[in-house]
């Protein structure tokens, strides 16, 4: 019995040793978690590609679960959906962090703004982590952000689940 919990035991720190945050070219990130804002909270997830050593493409969807009445009018499904497109700079390896670690900052560009997010991801597994990424718009496609329009015009903290595929 002791032998079969130290080969479990030995089976299961490889595994957590071989844990990467990012691997580079062709890796791909599937990550779902909670999005907290000014006004409401929803549900966020992304999918990052990796195109080489140290960058990744991807996309965006956010959807405010939440989202509080602005003059007494509730928020329509236009109102709390927001898509991006985005591009990352997976810098972890460069600062030199363990390889579960990756921190990356980036753009995105979507249907209410360009801005630019800064993430960081911790792997347990080699197919399961966490996360959490704020972004800010930059740019903002009407200057003057009024009522429903400020949901996805603000700063966003997001939180979760991250999966390599």
């Amino acid at each position: 019995m002791k032998k079969i919990l130290l080969l479990i035991t030995l089976f299961a720190a490889v595994q957590i040793s071989n844990a990467q945050a990012f691997q580079g070219k062709g890796d791909t990130k599937f990550q779902v978690g909670l999005n907290l804002q000014d006004g409401g909270t929803g549900i966020t997830s992304t999918v990052d590609f990796g195109l080489g050593e140290n960058m990744s493409f991807g996309f965006v969807a956010t959807y405010l679960l939440d989202a509080n009445d602005i003059d007494a009018s509730k928020a329509k499904f236009e109102d709390r959906a927001d898509v991006k497109a985005r591009f990352n700079a997976n810098i972890g390896n460069v600062l030199g962090l363990d390889p579960k670690m990756d921190i990356y900052p980036g753009l995105h560009l979507g249907t209410r703004n360009f801005g630019a997010h800064l993430g960081f991801r911790y792997f347990f597994t080699d197919g399961f982590g966490v996360y959490a990424e704020g972004s800010a718009p930059l740019a903002r496609y009407d200057s003057e952000v009024r009522g429903f329009e400020h949901y996805n015009n603000q700063f966003v903290f997001h939180f979760g689940a991250s999966f390599n595929l």
